[in-house]
């Protein structure tokens, strides 16, 4: 079972060129170990699963009536510009031109492990889109956590 937790600070080189941490590398399930896909986020980051992951969802959205305009302009959106990628033998992988623009990403990134997923964030960005008041953090924790 995939499950991807922690933050890592990270660096893109010149190229795109992202180099998986070693913790990342080690939660990849051993089938889809080189075969990844990244797509933009919902917020202003990237989203990288496992292919054994990303099959889940592609069941999940494109099971969605067609014949419904809403539903198929959210497949469009969904589906724009989700990229297959390879890890090269270094364990790096290469972010095309396009999806680093959607995310503002330069040279610094927060790679952060949410379960079956990791994000790619520009470090700026990534602190405005966190809970930064305990009290809110806490309310929604019982919120969302508290068995009912």
């Amino acid at each position: 079972m995939t499950f991807f937790t922690g933050e890592y600070d990270c660096k893109l080189d010149a190229k795109g060129r992202l180099a998986l941490p070693a913790k990342v590398k080690s939660a990849l399930p051993q089938v889809d170990i080189q075969e990844l896909v990244v797509r933009r986020g919902f917020e202003p980051c990237l989203v990288l699963y496992p292919m054994f992951e990303y099959k889940k969802i592609i069941n999940k959205v494109r099971s969605l009536n067609e014949f419904n305009e809403d539903l198929r302009r959210f497949q469009r959106s969904f589906f724009r510009g989700n990229i297959d990628l390879e890890m090269d033998g270094s364990g790096r992988i290469n972010i095309p031109n396009r999806m680093m623009a959607y995310a503002s990403l330069e040279r610094d990134v927060v790679l952060v492990g949410l379960g079956n997923r990791i994000e790619i964030w520009n470090p700026e960005l990534y602190e405005e889109h966190l809970i930064s008041d305990a009290a809110e953090y806490s309310k929604m924790a019982e919120k969302y956590l508290t068995e009912e």
